[in-house]
């Protein structure tokens, strides 16, 4: 979801990868649904193992509760580091998921007007 909304909502300027530490073989599909009410279509999303590459050519290293970004990106990593503490919704009613959603949007509106506000 938060990849979907940054791409959304950053409207080209940023460049975003949503990756896991134990993802899923396939996008949930009440991920997919309550994303298309919103007007974003991530059906064609793949999920992807996060991996040191990843977290080297990056910015800013966003984390969701499973662990924190202090523990994930290595001691040689100077960029960013959030981490936003969002419940995982798997096995949660569709409405568990839109609430999921909701958060994830707004956390990702914060931060890209943070990027803005940090480049000024």
């Amino acid at each position: 979801m938060a990849e979907g909304f940054a791409q959304h909502h950053g409207k080209g300027n940023i460049l975003s990868s949503s990756a896991g530490t134990a993802p899923a073989k396939r996008m949930d599909e009440s991920v997919i649904r309550v994303m298309k009410e919103k007007g974003i279509d991530i059906s064609r999303h793949t999920p992807k193992k996060i991996d040191e590459n990843m977290i080297a050519r990056s910015d800013v290293v966003v984390t969701m509760g499973c662990c924190s970004a202090e523990e994930l990106c290595p001691v040689s990593y100077h960029g960013r580091k959030v981490d936003w503490n969002i419940p995982d919704p798997k096995g949660g009613s569709i409405e568990t998921f839109r609430n999921v959603r909701d958060i994830i949007e707004k956390q990702v509106l914060d931060l890209i007007q943070s990027l803005k506000t940090d480049t000024v």
